[in-house]
């Protein structure tokens, strides 16, 4: 198969590493890519959310399958657009992708369907969703509706904190349509986890869990990111609980989808808190996403022995009663790079060296987000997340020293990371 990914972070990075050493891709293309990719796949200067020109190209190039990395195009409707002109690819439907595109719309889901989740309210008035919060207290959680690059999120720990960020989105605009309309939901205090499955719109097979850590600062200190780092498995989402999760949360997401005319195709990653309760941990539903997370597909695709492509294509064609998923028994754990400042104002264009002392490094892949090739040669920052140095071992803690050795081998003045990625599971 000719095989195109889109996308340009370490989630794609990951995807194309994956794809690249399965025996039924011929070619692969990657639109837009970043400096690694383009070690693994032929990069296409083509925005992620350009739809318009990607399906111009993947009809043009007589693209068998394309695998759709970031949500912003699986929104818009790329799937739709390429399946209509008979080009498979594996994501959701926009219909679909809603789950992502609309929190308001999947804690409709998660209601209509009995999912566990938070108790929640939607408002397009902001008095309206301040008397909410003021019937219900603080801490409480405050979410624009739609996407907002992973800045939409706010846990209020005082009422004040929850009418600000209601005032932000619903009178200052904050974050334009996307927060034309707030989801005001319970806090729940527990441990997060995330869980992938992938689904083919009617089956749901289980993939694995991650945990990722979203502060900048060690110790979980400081504003939230897109992801400092992952590691796979989540020793707090135990066998039983993995169980619990897909006989309670998955599979009845994607039949109620189905039973929406929403079919649900591609993966759906959802968003765990394990709260304690009387009867014991319980799993509950923060959020889905329907695409992989980043950084905890670099962790997923490093464990997966079986064929990335087949298991991707077989959700896409509605066939994954005939998959079976093989996972290592190792450990993956991901460290991110980024550049001095992020989340806030961050360094562009400085010098990576030491990549290839960063690979030697037994068991260790660095995965590129956002980078590119200068002409002369030379792998320039171009994001805030740049670098995804990942390494699999029997234990966490070996993949944890292996990370930071890679980590160590690089020479990056400009970039800074965490030094306590997998911190709950060393302590367990």
């Amino acid at each position: 198969m000719k095989v195109l990914v889109v996308g340009s972070g370490g989630r794609e990075h990951s995807l194309c590493w994956a794809i690249a050493k399965s025996p039924l891709c011929s070619a692969l293309y990657c639109a837009p890519g970043n400096a690694g990719i383009a070690d693994v796949a032929t990069l296409v200067p083509i925005g992620a959310e350009d739809v318009d020109a990607i399906v111009r190209f993947a009809q043009d190039s007589a693209i068998d399958f394309v695998v759709v990395g970031p949500e912003g195009p699986l929104v818009l409707g790329l799937v739709d657009r390429l399946n209509a002109i008979g080009i498979k690819a594996f994501g959701p439907s926009a219909a679909a992708a809603a789950l992502e595109g609309s929190k308001g719309f999947m804690k409709d889901i998660l209601a209509k369907y009995g999912v566990p989740t938070a108790f929640y309210g939607r408002f397009t008035d902001a008095e309206a969703a301040k008397a909410y919060v003021r019937q219900h207290g603080a801490p409480i959680v405050v979410k624009a509706d739609g996407l907002a690059a992973g800045k939409g999120v706010t846990v209020a720990r005082t009422q004040e904190e929850a009418f600000a960020a209601i005032d932000d989105a619903l009178i200052g605009g904050r974050f334009g349509a996307a927060g034309a309309e707030v989801v005001v939901e319970e806090f729940l205090d527990g441990e997060e986890v995330s869980f992938f499955a992938l689904c083919d719109g009617e089956n749901a097979l289980p993939m694995a869990s991650a945990q990722d850590h979203k502060a900048v600062g060690d110790g979980d200190t400081g504003p939230n990111t897109g992801g400092m780092g992952a590691y796979s498995p989540a020793p707090a989402l135990t066998p039983e609980l993995q169980a619990r999760v897909m006989r309670e949360i998955v599979e009845p997401t994607v039949k109620g989808m189905a039973a929406e005319g929403r079919p649900f195709k591609g993966v759906l990653f959802a968003g765990l808190m394990i709260v304690q309760t009387p009867d014991g941990p319980t799993p509950k539903t923060l959020e889905f996403n329907v695409r992989f997370g980043d950084p905890e597909c670099q962790t997923l695709m490093s464990r997966l022995e079986s064929d990335a492509l087949a298991a991707l294509v077989a959700a896409a064609d509605g066939a994954l009663d005939r998959i079976d998923l093989r996972w290592s028994d190792d450990t993956a754990l991901c460290v991110v790079m980024a550049a001095q400042g992020y989340p806030g104002d961050y360094l562009k264009n400085t010098e990576i060296k030491g990549l290839d002392a960063a690979n030697a490094v037994d068991g260790v892949t660095v995965f590129h987000a956002g980078t590119k090739r200068a002409e002369d040669g030379r792998v320039l920052s171009v994001g805030g997340r740049v670098l995804g140095v990942t390494a699999r071992a029997a234990t966490v803690a070996a993949a944890q020293a292996a990370a930071y050795r890679g980590v160590d081998a690089l020479d990056w003045p400009g970039g800074f990371c965490r030094r306590d990625i997998g911190w709950r599971a060393v302590g367990r």
